[in-house]
Order: C-alpha cells, then structure tokens, then sequence
C-alpha cells in the first residue's frame, strides 16, 4: 500500500457510518430538537447510538444556560451557527447556514451526513438512508406544490431568473411527484430531509447558492411582490445546490415511508390524507401540535406505543 492509500484507509477508519444534524433557531425549535434525538435514541434501530450534532444561533444556546447539560445526556453536540446579517431578512436562512457548516464537519468524520429539520420523529430503522455506493444524495420531493415548477409548462418568471443564476439547464431538471397533491414539478428538493455524502459537498454549495439568489434585485423584487417567493428563496437555492454537484444518476428518492407529513391535510388543505403511522419511518409534524385537534390520538392509526410516545411528548388527551 502506497502513502496516499495508507492516508486515505486511515481516513475511513476514523470516520464514522452516519451523523444525524439539525438546526434549531428558537426554543420551541430546541424543544422539538430534544423529542428527535429522543427518537432517535428509542426507534432507530442499528442507528440509534449514531451522533447527533445539533445547530444553534449563539445567542440562543446563551439563553437557554440548561440546554447543554439536558441534551448531554442525550449523548449529542451542540454547535454554534450564526446566519449572516444580509441573509436573516429571508425564511429559514440559518439552517442554509447550518447545513453547510455541518458538512464541512462531516467531511472527514463521516461517510453519511442525514440533515434533518427540528419537527421530524424517526419511528422505524431508516435502513434507506444507508445509500448504495454510487447514491450521493437522496431526498424526498417538497409536500405539495406551494411554489415548485409544473414540469409540463414553462417555468415562470421567479423560477426562470432561479435557473438562470444558478446556470441550471433543462436538461438537468428532471420531474419529481408532490406527495400531498400529486403535481408533477421540475427537480425540487424537500429541505427538511436530506441524505448526503459530505464529501461531495452539496450541502457546502447550498449557502453560496442562496446568497447568488437574495443578493439578485430581480429576485428580491418579485420577494417582496409575493410572500411565497421569499419563504422557499432558501429551497430554491437546494435545487442549483443539487443540480450543480451530482447527476441524476446519483440521486435517489427516498420512499414516502420518510417525511411523512402528519395531519398535513389539516393543515394545508390537501388532496391526500396523511393519518396512519403504520408502515412510517420518518414523520413530520410542522406546527400542528400548536393547536392539535383535541381528538388526534384517536385518529392516528398506528401501533399504540408509538402513538402513545408521540401524545406524551407532543400533547394530547
């Protein structure tokens, strides 16, 4: 074995398989925060003891003084990310930011990195995140079609200056189905999920990407002439992120047994039902428990423990 293998076999016996990470900017966020990793701890299988690196703007971890020591115990790291002042006028900024400052950790202490929002709970083993070789990114695609692309009619003025500044092609943009109403759009990634192999550096691009697009006067203008354009700037910026690194081929859509939207038909008014944990190994919950149906424990269907786990954390009678 010659110096460069050596370096390189030592590199990956150091690294470890997979790293969770996930961005909390308040502290209803952190809270949530706690119930992931919990999950985590409980249902995740060969997974379960995997490391848990967890994102924050520095002026939250110094007001909440108990926050170190209660997820101590949980066997995480806390990280501090700070978003730059140009970018915290934009919708979910910070975890652009922290996204990319996990990868960039990740890239030599991990040969999987699954960034994952505050508001998901792991149910099941998610055996899909142990991606095939030649697999650098999986993803599902965003829930319903908010702001995506209608693959089968030409893209709009906000999406047509997007793939003109991220030098994105036709050719690269590939159809994706929306779970929740079943619109066939061009490539658009859920942010809230992600698989990626750090050393390819999707997730690094992201930030660099975002910051092309709100630094654009176009785009801030149609930003500020519709309220959509500007919450999903930062999910726009993922595509060219994505598109940029890796072909098609090394891509792969994660089942809908993953980001499984709970209640979302309540909240957004969609087509499809989403009322059944049985076969669910990743579920999202957005802001639903705020202000849950009184009656949602009974009308989860699902194994009783699991529902039962998620009422005694989450709210519920």
């Amino acid at each position: 074995m010659n110096d460069a293998s050596k370096s390189l076999q030592e590199t990956s016996d150091i690294r470890t398989g997979l790293v969770f990470a996930v961005y909390a900017e308040d502290e209803e966020q952190l809270r949530h925060t706690n119930y992931l990793v919990e999950s985590i701890r409980a249902f995740a299988g060969t997974y379960r003891n995997a490391p848990v690196w967890i994102y924050l703007p520095g002026g939250l971890l110094q007001a909440d003084t108990s926050a170190r020591e209660r997820f101590a115990g949980l066997d995480t790291e806390l990280h501090v990310s700070e978003t730059p002042r140009e970018a915290q006028a934009y919708y979910f900024a910070g975890k652009v930011f922290a996204a990319g400052d996990a990868e960039t950790a990740a890239a030599d202490a991990a040969r999987l990195l699954v960034w994952m929002d505050e508001d998901t709970i792991v149910l099941r083993e998610p055996i899909e995140f142990d991606l095939p070789d030649s697999i650098a990114f999986a993803y599902r695609p965003v829930m319903h079609n908010r702001s995506g692309s209608l693959y089968d009619h030409p893209p709009n003025r906000y999406w047509s200056r997007i793939y003109e500044r991220l030098t994105i092609t036709g050719a690269d943009l590939f159809p994706v189905v929306t779970p929740a109403d079943r619109q066939k759009i061009r490539a658009y990634f859920n942010a809230g999920l992600l698989v990626v192999r750090p050393e390819r550096g999707i997730l690094r691009r992201w930030p660099g990407d975002f910051a092309v697009l709100y630094a654009d006067p176009e785009l801030v203008r149609m930003c500020d002439e519709d309220i959509t354009n500007k919450i999903f700037l930062h999910q726009t910026a993922l595509v060219g992120a994505v598109l940029n690194t890796v072909s098609k081929n090394e891509t792969i859509e994660l089942s809908d047994r993953y980001n499984y939207p709970i209640f979302f038909h309540q909240q957004w008014d969609a087509e499809k039902e989403f009322g059944s944990i049985e076969d669910v190994v990743t579920l999202r919950y957005d802001v639903y428990f705020r202000s849950p149906d009184p009656e949602w424990r009974q009308k989860l269907k699902g194994p009783d423990n699991l529902v039962a786990w998620l009422a005694e954390r989450l709210g519920g009678n």
